[in-house]
């Protein structure tokens, strides 16, 4: 006999499915149907890759990709061929970079006899200050001082070989340069346990154990990276209980994001709300990591109404999910039920990263309509021109981005280890090298703090959004050049007048801070420029009490005359602390001070409460 099961009512179904499809099939209200490929995913059929006329050329490339990490190995080749052929031609160069050489050997000659002889000798070449490789006394003895020399200054030769190549396109030759820089860190001295006296030492101290340690801390990593797990350790960091764990709720749901209020902390609040849009190459909770260093709850607990996306993990039925649509169905609609639940006019909105991108087109599209949400934005390591873009550059050319798209065309997406792989090329040093050192052959286990664990929760990127951003913003650079289309029409930087607080990181491989700094070139806006120290994310998680951290902060008036990325950095005062601690003001002032009742969380019409905050999207592996 069949049991029966208790039919659900209106208000669980609508908990259960995206608002926008609950208000088409259930609600009183005629909304117009979403688009096809932005129906619920329950109803997405099995994956099937899309016939076209390149459909054996997809196949070749995404097979190539599974051996070279998603580089295209023609980029490589053309940077390379343009490299070789130009330095052929250059007998000045290849005379300089000869001459180089045999200095260099002489000086390496002198230096080796002299240690040899274990007489006191000055190095003859000192690593770069971010070059740990070499720091510990062990690497001053015999003959492993002669090793690192050696390796240091075979280093400065391919710098020079790789560098003021006469006539080869920046392009390529940083792509050489750093194609050098990656075979040679492969070799260098420190990685083997036979050359490292450092593993030595630890080897002879432990009689080897560090080695069986070592191993099994390998194969451990290997069974968690097949099983698609969080690395050793990441589990004490849970979401909802002691990370992503600020109290909230989920008042809004559709295809691509949640949309998190957070509960008020406070008697009062201030009028307008806060909306924080994330990158949604990482999930949201980088800005709501532990109690301590949540900017969320910083906030929450200064009497601000903070909303927050939350961007869903996509796969591979979203592959056809654009840009445009992470405007509409992202920042539009979360502003939305902003304004609506809060019945704010105005809003402050920050964007961290590429949520800080979407945040500013948004708002030139606003501007241009004559549309006043944003009574500020806040720009947190986020990009407006993208023509220096950072070492991220380095995989996107036209040979490049092709490639990626014939993988992407394969699968619906890009995977999520694939967007980590390039982003651990470019810290090899620190995140391969030293690690495999560190935890295979010493036997040690890093710790993993709530950063790690965050960074190890990655996303995947939808076909056409990833294809979409990479061609528009990075290549073209059409955002700072008004060409980004936004209902088919232009949108203009220059259009937005609302007061800015734009921060830039000191040591930002991802979005250099000279770069974040060119919007002081591209809008009409009063902007409050900050600079801070420690790189993209530990920049921006830089919460009071963080010892050693750093800012400057100066305020341009749009009448002001343009002044240098170097000459700011050099005129403006350093100061000690959090730059967290100089925005809030900067919020409270253009807030008017007033205070207001904490609005409902939610509402009880198009608004209701979902479930609690984190979410289930955050969730999603």
């Amino acid at each position: 006999m069949t049991k029966a099961v208790p039919l659900k009512q209106p208000r669980e179904l609508l908990r259960e499915i995206p608002h926008e499809i609950a208000r088409e099939t259930i609600g009183n209200k005629s909304v117009k149907a979403l688009p096809q490929r932005l129906v619920s995913v329950r109803e997405c059929p099995a994956y099937e890759q899309p016939s076209d006329e390149y459909h054996l050329d997809h196949m070749l490339h995404g097979q190539m990709a599974k051996l070279t990490g998603g580089i295209s190995p023609i980029a490589l080749g053309l940077a390379g061929l343009d490299w070789w052929a130009h330095l052929i031609f250059s007998p000045a160069k290849r005379q300089m970079l000869l001459q180089s050489y045999w200095n260099k050997r002489t000086l390496m000659g002198g230096y080796a006899l002299k240690a040899a002889l274990g007489m006191d000798v000055e190095p003859v070449i000192n690593p770069q200050p971010t070059d740990q490789r070499f720091t510990t006394e062990n690497w001053q003895l015999w003959p492993f001082n002669v090793m690192q020399q050696a390796f240091l200054l075979r280093q400065e030769w391919w710098e020079e070989a790789t560098s003021d190549v006469r006539g080869v396109s920046e392009h390529h030759l940083n792509v050489v340069s750093f194609t050098a820089r990656q075979l040679l860190d492969m070799v260098s001295p420190s990685n083997s346990p036979l050359t490292n006296p450092d593993i030595l030492q630890t080897t002879k101290e432990q009689s080897g154990k560090n080695f069986a340690q070592g191993m099994m801390n390998f194969m451990d990593d290997a069974t968690r990276e097949k099983a698609d797990k969080p690395p050793a350790g990441a589990e004490v960091f849970e979401i909802g209980k002691n990370i992503a764990a600020t109290k909230g709720k989920i008042v809004y749901r559709n295809k691509l994001i949640e949309l998190i209020q957070y509960t008020p902390t406070t008697a009062q609040v201030y009028a307008e709300p806060i909306l924080i849009t994330p990158a949604w190459i990482m999930k949201y909770y980088i800005l709501d990591l532990s109690p301590h260093n949540s900017l969320v709850k910083y906030l929450v607990d200064k009497g601000h109404t903070v909303f927050m996306v939350s961007w869903k993990n996509p796969d591979a039925c979203d592959r056809d999910i654009g840009l445009e649509d992470y405007l509409h169905l992202g920042i539009g609609e979360a502003l939305k039920a902003v304004k609506s639940i809060t019945k704010a006019p105005q809003i402050h909105g920050v964007g961290y990263c590429l949520g800080g991108t979407l945040l500013s087109i948004m708002a030139a599209a606003h501007a241009k309509q004559g549309d006043d949400s944003f009574k500020t934005l806040s720009l947190l390591a986020s990009q407006v021109d993208f023509e220096q873009a950072g070492e991220i550059m380095l995989f996107v050319d036209d040979s490049q981005v092709a490639f990626l798209e014939d993988v992407m065309w394969n699968q619906g997406y890009l995977d999520k280890h694939q967007m980590a792989g390039a982003f651990e090329m470019l810290r090899s040093n620190d995140l391969i090298w030293s690690r495999m050192i560190t935890e295979y052959m010493e036997g040690k286990r890093e710790p993993v703090y709530d950063m790690l664990a965050w960074n190890a929760d990655a996303t995947r990127m939808p076909y056409r959004m990833h294809s979409e951003y990479l061609r528009q913003l990075f290549l073209k650079n059409d955002l700072a050049e008004g060409r980004f289309m936004v209902n088919g029409s232009p949108v203009a930087l220059q259009d937005i007048r609302t007061p800015l607080f734009s921060v830039g990181t000191a040591r930002d491989h991802i979005a250099p801070w000279k770069s974040v700094y060119k919007i002081l070139l591209l809008t009409a806006s009063e902007i409050t420029f900050v600079l801070t120290s420690g790189g993209h994310n530990a920049g921006v998680v830089s919460e009071p009490g963080h010892k050693g951290r750093t800012f400057q902060a100066a305020t341009i008036p749009n009448t002001a005359p343009y002044m240098p990325p170097g000459q700011w950095q050099e005129t403006t005062p350093v100061t000690e602390g959090s730059w967290w601690d100089a925005w809030e003001p900067w919020l409270v002032m253009y807030s008017g001070g007033e205070k207001v009742e904490p609005p409902s969380m939610g509402d009880n019409k198009d608004y209701t409460p979902i479930r609690n905050a984190p979410g289930k999207y955050v969730l999603m592996t």
